[in-house]
Parts: C-alpha cells; structure tokens; sequence
C-alpha cells in the first residue's frame, strides 16, 4: 500500500516563506512505479487546484499564480518532494495536498497540510 504524508505547513506572514515536504512509501516490492509527483490545493470554499508537479525527467509544471515564486524540487531516490514558497499571500491560504502518480496517472494522495499566511 502506498503512502503519502505531507509536512511543513503553518502559520506565516505575508512575505513571508515556507517548505513543504512529502515522501511516498510503499512503493518498494510493488508494482507501483511513481513517474511524477506534485502538489494541489484546495482553500475554503474552492475547487481542488494544481499548484505545481514534476516527472521523473525533471520537467516542472506550476500554476500561473504560482510562478516566480514557488519552486518544486525532487528527490527521487527518496520518493520525497519538496515545495519552497516565497513571497507568499493571504490568498495562498489552502490545504495543500501531495500526489505521486504513475506513467498511467494513477494517483495516491495524502491528506493534506495546512498554510495559513496572514495579512
């Protein structure tokens, strides 16, 4: 069975930064193989929404809202991914949730961590 846990989330001011963190396990002696991890998420009263996610290539994908400020990064021998946020606003409020998906898009999710930036 795999596992997906994420951390690093809290409480920051506007301006401010936080790294998120999130390693996938259960992978071994399975035959899910993972191909791209990434992060969502999802603030109250909104849809579920892509932040950013990266394949085994290393090619990176971010939202639009994101972009110059958020900085995805993988290591993959640990099947951990990595979120850097800088500049961060109050609308980056969200739960923020990890994947790790196959070739086939077949995802696990975690259950998410919470980032609550103030004004």
């Amino acid at each position: 069975q795999v596992q997906v846990v994420e951390s690093g989330g809290g409480l920051v001011q506007a301006g401010g930064s936080l790294r998120l963190s999130c390693a996938a396990s259960g992978t071994s002696g399975s035959t899910f193989s993972i191909y791209s991890m990434g992060w969502y998420r999802q603030a109250p009263g909104k849809q579920r929404e892509l932040v950013a996610t990266i394949k085994n290539d290393g090619i990176r994908t971010y939202a639009d809202s994101v972009k110059g400020r958020f900085t995805i990064s993988r290591d993959n021998a640990k099947n951990t991914v990595y979120l850097q946020m800088n500049n961060l606003k109050p609308d980056d409020t969200a739960r923020f949730y990890c994947y790790a998906g196959n070739y086939y898009d077949m995802r696990y999710w975690g259950k998410g961590t919470l980032v609550t930036v103030s004004s």
